[in-house]
This record gives structure tokens, sequence and C-alpha cells, in this order.
């Protein structure tokens, strides 16, 4: 028997919420280059006693979707984008967790070369934390780089091109661009 959710084949797509939807797609889209698939209305409760939004996603009850928006980024991640509107005496919005938060979160993105990618973003103006870092031990081979979004939102680069250490000797392969999937 093996463990884990019957039928599981991994991640379908990443969801989190923005400030700003127009904001985020211009860097979505102009910046990662991440390619625009489809949008969905508003959401809201239909009456007083409606609990859907809660229920269903662990918000206000009187909480609205404004907007959800899909991308697909390079082959074949899907990020689903939220902006909602919060009732005035609900939740105030929360700072962008940090990486060290509960909840704290990252998107990593690979990228072929490492430093190419980080002068293109500098060149476009976005906030790279520090320089490439080389890692070490099981994960030697690896280079990464975290920059983030307008709205606060962690992204990391990697780049392992021919691998990563604990690879050489591994049981399981998982994927890496110096050799072609099997």
């Amino acid at each position: 028997m093996s463990a884990g959710i019957p039928g599981s084949r991994g991640i379908d797509h990443v969801g989190f919420t923005v400030t700003d939807l127009e904001e985020a797609e211009r860097f979505l889209v102009d910046v990662l280059g991440a390619v625009p698939v489809y949008t969905l209305g508003a959401k809201r409760a239909s009456g007083p006693d409606d609990d859907f939004m809660q229920v269903q996603i662990g918000v206000d009850p009187r909480t609205e979707i404004r907007e959800i928006r899909f991308y697909r980024l390079g082959h074949g991640t899907n990020l689903e984008v939220f902006e909602y509107a919060v009732p005035e005496d609900g939740r105030p919005q929360a700072p962008q967790p940090l990486n060290s938060d509960i909840g704290g979160h990252h998107l990593a993105l690979y990228v072929d070369d490492i430093d190419v990618a980080e002068a293109y973003l500098r060149e476009q103006g976005v906030e790279v934390m520090g320089s490439p870092v080389a890692s070490k031990q099981a994960a030697e081979g690896q280079r990464w780089l975290y920059f983030r979004a307008p709205w606060g939102m962690q992204f990391e680069l990697v780049s392992f091109p021919q691998g990563k250490a604990y690879e050489k000797e591994a049981v399981v392969r998982l994927w890496h661009p110096a050799r072609p999937a099997e």
C-alpha cells in the first residue's frame, strides 16, 4: 500500500492573492512571461445568511472575490491569482508573510542561466534580493536567488544545469535539465 492521497499526481496550480490584479498581470505577463489562460468573475455571498465563503474558503462570509485570473507559467505551472474585497469591519489586510512566518512561502522558477535572468530582472526594475548563492551538500550544483513581485510576494530563481549532488546516487531520479524526461 502506498502512502499519500490515492491517485495524486502532483501539483495542478498555485493560488495566491494580490492587492491589484492589473499590477499583478503586468508583472506576471510582461516580466515573468506568463500567458493569460482565463478569467472568472466575482463570487460573493448571495444573502446575509449565506456562509459559502466561510465554509468553502475559510474567510469572512461577507468577503467577495472580485476576480480570479489564471496564467500558465513555463511548462505547465498554472497560477490562480485572486483579488478580494474584504468587508470594512472584517479582518484587515495583513502584510505579505515572510518566509519565516507561519504560511510564509515563495515560488521558485527554474532558469537555464541564473546570471542572465538576474540581469534581466534588474533591468526590469524588479527588487532582487542579494546575489546568486551556490548551494552546498546535497544540493551542490544548484544556484539560487530571491526577488519580489510588486505586491511583496517572494519568488526565487533556481538553476542546476548539471543536476544536484544528491541526484547522482538517488534511486528515484527527479527532473533536471541535463537529463531528458523518462
